[in-house]
């Protein structure tokens, strides 16, 4: 009787088991088959960041008529220092800024203040998912010693799944002027609104519509503003080394369309070659550096190819160093 009595646990023991791993089994091809958006839905990016793949193919890693150098800085309190300087080869000018930022993430402030060598002084102060899971507020205040000119701006966003809204009131004594923007994403889609209402002439000053659609290795961009600037662009990553990008842009009224390509190929992990040529037949060229942890090169020329042997070529030298 023991025997069997020790037999039969072990088999319904097995049994136990064998329905476990069904049930585990079970959830397994119950998870497979779930949705696929399920749990993973798509905040998408802000009006102005649309299209910024294409962007930053074109103006990254050029810095061609100008020599810069930029050095940022972290203290053992947290806060942050970036300290920039340039120089125009062609004018001669050179300016500069000083900017110090701070965290408060307990109450999630951040404290950003500026200040550039046109003596113009800066202070941001931003708050983030605090009275709202998405939520961000900012103050945005400037002052000009010299003549005494302020000016303030309240900023206002809110993202989530599928929608990314922002308001900002730009302050003036005249009257206020609004800025409001709204992009929708579903299942790679992006389509946004972006206005200027200006209170004091109760105008609108701007009117701009975008569609977009977004892959993996993909996108797409198209944009009307005002109603008679046309532009487009186009994104691809060919491969892991490889990025490609294309922009047209037609604006009514005139018969001349212009576009550009560009391209960005990464070398190695510390070397990478940006190009591209517009209908104007200027070519830019820039390659960037990284010499060692936190010092960056970086190189960059434009040439006319209308003129090549007439001079007017542009060259610049980029230098940042990060500790």
């Amino acid at each position: 009787m023991e025997e069997k009595g020790v037999e039969s646990m072990v088999q319904q023991d097995k049994t136990g088991k064998g329905k476990q791993a069904e049930n585990k089994d079970h959830c397994v091809t119950c998870q497979h088959h779930a949705p696929k958006g399920h749990g993973t839905m798509a905040v998408p990016p802000a009006y102005a960041d649309l299209g910024k793949s294409a962007k930053d193919i074109f103006n990254k890693g050029y810095g061609y008529g100008v020599l810069k150098l930029d050095v940022k800085t972290k203290s053992q309190s947290g806060v942050e220092f970036a300290t920039s300087g340039s120089n125009n080869t062609d004018t001669g000018k050179s300016g500069g800024h000083l900017e110090t930022k701070y965290k408060v993430n307990e109450l999630g402030l951040n404290f950003n203040q500026k200040w550039n060598t046109d003596n113009t002084l800066t202070t941001e102060i931003t708050m983030e998912d605090q009275l709202a899971k998405g939520l961000k507020l900012s103050l945005d205040t400037s002052f000009v010693p010299n003549t005494g000119k302020k000016s303030a701006k309240l900023k206002t966003g809110y993202k989530r799944d599928f929608v990314n809204v922002g308001c900002d009131l730009d302050f003036d004594m005249a009257g206020p002027t609004v800025h409001a923007a709204a992009v929708l994403g579903y299942e790679g889609w992006l389509a946004g609104y972006q206005l200027a209402f200006d209170t004091a002439k109760s105008k609108l000053t701007q009117n701009n519509f975008a569609l977009g659609y977004k892959a993996g290795d993909f996108q797409l961009h198209t944009s009307v503003n005002d109603g008679t600037e046309f532009g487009g662009s186009i994104y691809q990553k060919v491969n892991g080394n490889l990025e490609t990008a294309v922009h047209l842009a037609w604006t009514a009224g005139s018969n001349n369309t212009r576009f550009g390509i560009g391209a960005k190929y990464q070398l190695d992990k510390d070397a990478s070659l940006s190009t591209k040529v517009d209908n104007a037949c200027l070519v830019g060229v820039g390659y960037t550096q990284t010499l060692r942890p936190g010092v960056k090169l970086t190189l960059s020329g434009l040439i006319d190819g209308k003129n090549v042997n007439g001079g007017g070529h542009k060259v610049g030298m980029g230098f940042e160093l990060e500790a």
